[in-house]
């Protein structure tokens, strides 16, 4: 039985479509985000052809000539003041002046063909070759060598280096801005790729290794605060990161990555300071646990010995009233002596000199303010005047201790 004009869920069970998990994973994945480049599979570094060392071309030239100078004697155009000029002309049959020329243009030709192919190459220098805009090779053998001087010659640089940006300004994951900067170290590996990759190498890794740490940095906050987790502070971690991403970012330019290191990481300048108290903060919190854990720790076994020495256990009100009255003792603040009270204990000592000096008057005695100190004479001639409270009651040992004195 059908029903028309009704809806899914007037009719029939609503079915669910299925979900393409696969698509949502592809939407998902942080590599379906980022993804780095590919670069030409064909263009890789190779040695180039024809590439001869300049030794053995300077001694080529050098054969060349004599055999110009030999050819030049042979056509009798030796002048007469040359060493040895008339032995070579009776020596052998007289070339033609025109075939002269053919050979000792040759002889030129090959002088000038080995002199413009002749190259210095320093250490750590490579040469890559290339001729109407193709890729014919590289020279990385250093010192006096000699190639195709047709060929054009770039040098490129592929000792180890190190580079230092400028301050990278982003925000953490928190959205608190911080500042940055980043030291690099950085080969080139693969010289045609470095060459024609990129337009230059050295600001595409500036601009990657930019781009690689605003990435990072948005993941993880730069403190801790809260909770105690991971945070850019963790320094082994961020740079091993760092390593690890703009490595991938850099291979498929024949750069490697050795090291990546941020060094100055900071807060804001305007956002500093608010931080730092929170910082401060945050280390004063952890600190009062550490001493009150501590602190319940002492008690504990304060009570385990006095129970061990005693032979005896005690219940448990008890041993929680003891360890709260040990804890409140290890925590006291600890009074530090008032100098004025200092001046006044050496006042009340020298006073019955003073006393013995001055005319004996009647003093007239007034009523105590509740809280005040007031001196009281002890019974006896003689005695030192003691200080106490006018709410609290003197003992009569303080009294007799007091008149003991000398």
């Amino acid at each position: 039985m059908s029903i028309t004009g009704a809806t899914p869920a007037e009719g029939m069970d609503h079915v669910e479509q299925p979900v393409d998990q696969s698509a949502e994973r592809r939407v998902t994945a942080p590599w379906a985000v980022r993804r780095p480049p590919r670069s030409d599979a064909e263009l890789r570094e190779r040695p180039a052809r024809g590439v001869v060392p300049g030794w053995a071309v300077l001694l080529l030239m050098l054969a060349v000539a004599l055999a110009a100078a030999l050819v030049q004697a042979r056509a009798s155009g030796l002048p007469g003041w040359v060493p040895g000029a008339q032995a070579l002309r009776d020596s052998g049959p007289t070339l033609a002046p025109r075939t002269a020329v053919v050979l000792q243009g040759l002889c030129g030709l090959v002088v000038v063909v080995g002199l413009f192919g002749l190259m210095a190459n320093p250490v750590g220098t490579a040469r890559v070759l290339s001729r109407w805009g193709g890729y014919r090779g590289t020279v990385r053998r250093s010192g006096l060598v000699w190639v195709n001087p047709l060929l054009k010659r770039r040098p490129i640089d592929v000792r180890i280096r190190h580079w230092r940006s400028e301050a990278i300004a982003t925000t953490d994951r928190e959205g608190s801005p911080i500042t940055a900067e980043l030291m690099l170290v950085w080969q080139v590996k693969d010289t045609a790729r470095a060459r024609f990759a990129v337009d230059d190498h050295g600001r595409h890794l500036a601009a990657s290794a930019e781009a690689v740490f605003c990435r990072v940095a948005s993941t993880l906050p730069c403190d801790s605060f809260v909770t105690p987790g991971p945070s850019l502070r963790d320094g082994q971690w961020l740079g091993g990161e760092l390593t690890r991403l703009l490595g991938a970012e850099m291979a498929p330019v024949g750069i490697a990555v050795y090291s990546v290191q941020a060094v100055c990481l900071d807060y804001r300048a305007d956002f500093a300071a608010g931080m730092r108290r929170r910082r401060l903060a945050e280390l004063d919190a952890g600190t009062r646990e550490v001493i009150v854990g501590d602190a319940v720790e002492t008690a504990a076994l304060t009570l385990r010995q006095f129970e061990r020495d005693q032979g005896m256990a005690l219940d448990a009100e008890f041993r929680a009233l003891l360890t709260r009255d040990l804890v409140t003792a290890f925590l006291a603040v600890p009074t530090t002596p008032n100098p004025a009270a200092a001046d006044a204990d050496r006042t009340a000592v020298e006073l019955p000199a003073a006393l013995s000096a001055a005319p004996q008057t009647e003093p007239q005695t007034e009523p105590p303010v509740p809280g005040s100190a007031t001196a009281v004479p002890p019974e006896g001639a003689g005695g030192l005047p003691l200080l106490r409270r006018a709410d609290v009651p003197l003992s009569a040992t303080a009294v007799s201790a007091a008149a003991d004195l000398p």
